[in-house]
């Protein structure tokens, strides 16, 4: 038992002489806030089971009262276990344990809404920098025409569901030597409409709906992560008499060999040859918005890191833009003729240590860097 050391009445927060109505007024509250489609508690799911089973024993006079005396280890020796049930959709748990639905109506299932679809797109780092518009093609539920999502065939009505007589729920009664226990679940012929059709729809075979193709156009905005999603209202399945759901397109931004992203900042380096380095050079480094010409002062060393201020990714739906870092590695020659390792050579005999002095730590440099 999920509640196993724990006291069901502190649970609901409740008295342990509270009335029925009042352990049924503390479940109602406590649902609505712990629901994990509600609550962005990491704990919620786990605390809604709980009171969940808080009140099925609570609720019922005979398991209730053997609580009382027994405690859990009453509830075990009598054989409960609590009512496994589905999270995703809340009425159904009220349907479960009241006999009703989540605003206290009785009666068969009202309407209900429909399933999200998902899908993919890839762009590449430009277009996640700029922004890019997307097209498409889902294959989604939609009312059906034919019947208005009625199920029936034209000119036939739905009749009352006979394996529960209309109600959209069937009971279950299991007993015990501590009593009878009663669960509530949702019929499986009309699957808790409490109707059937008595002809089905020629064009959905009484389903109300059939599957379509539609084509959705998507804008992707700048400064997109990868990974990230974007959500479509209202553009996935069709429900049964109530709004349809949502689309989720998940967007993958593709690696490019020129850049790593971190953040909003953008990372890149740059090839220095020994005597572009010594000597300084003016040389093109790519950029988001194309090639940009940086000079590089003599003496340049490498593992340098350029800051180039506001030339990384937009920040998402917000202003302003993250930064380009470019880290600069001089390349060594490997391949040297005589007379280029002679005139090295007489380099070196001319050099001394002022030839080779630091004007500032490799420390101090990263740290100016990142400031």
């Amino acid at each position: 038992m999920a509640t196993t050391e724990r006291d069901l009445y502190e649970l609901l927060g409740v008295r342990r002489d509270a009335s029925d109505a009042e352990v049924k007024k503390a479940f109602r509250g406590l649902a609505r806030e712990l629901h994990p489609d509600v609550s962005e508690q990491p704990d919620a799911e786990g605390r809604f089971r709980a009171v969940a089973e808080a009140y099925e024993v609570l609720s019922n006079p005979e398991t209730r009262q053997l609580y009382d005396r027994y405690g859990h280890a009453g509830l075990r020796r009598g054989g409960f276990t609590p009512t496994p049930f589905d999270l995703g959709n809340l009425g159904d748990i009220f349907s479960a344990f009241f006999g009703d639905d989540l605003f206290g109506r009785g009666g068969a299932r009202g309407p209900t809404r429909g399933g999200d679809v998902g899908a993919a797109v890839a762009i590449d780092l430009s277009e996640a920098f700029a922004g890019v518009s997307r097209r498409l093609d889902l294959e989604v539920a939609v009312t059906c025409p034919r019947c208005s999502g009625e199920g029936a065939e034209p000119g036939t009505e739905r009749i009352s569901c006979p394996t529960c007589r209309g109600s959209g729920r069937l009971q279950q009664v299991s007993r015990s030597v501590f009593g009878e226990f009663v669960r509530t679940q949702a019929c499986s012929t009309c699957a808790g409409m409490g109707t059937v059709v008595e002809r089905a729809c020629g064009e959905c075979e009484g389903a109300g709906r059939r599957l379509e193709s539609k084509t959705l156009s998507v804008e992707i905005p700048p400064g997109i992560h990868d990974g990230q999603q974007i959500r479509l209202r209202g553009e996935g399945h069709a429900g049964a008499g109530g709004p349809a759901g949502d689309a989720y397109v998940e967007v993958r931004v593709t690696a490019d060999e020129r850049f790593e992203r971190d953040g909003n900042d953008i990372l890149s380096s740059v090839d220095l040859t020994v005597v572009q380095a010594a000597l300084g050079a003016s040389v093109q480094v790519p950029t988001l918005e194309g090639d940009l010409e940086l000079e590089f002062e003599p003496g340049t060393q490498p593992g340098e890191v350029r800051v180039l201020r506001g030339k990384g990714m937009p920040v998402l739906q917000r202003f302003g833009r993250g930064d380009q870092r470019v880290l600069v590695n001089v390349t060594v020659p490997r391949r040297l003729t005589d007379e280029q390792r002679r005139l090295l050579e007489r380099f070196e005999a001319q050099s001394d240590d002022d030839t080779y002095r630091r004007d500032e730590g490799f420390f101090e440099k990263l740290k100016s860097a990142l400031r």
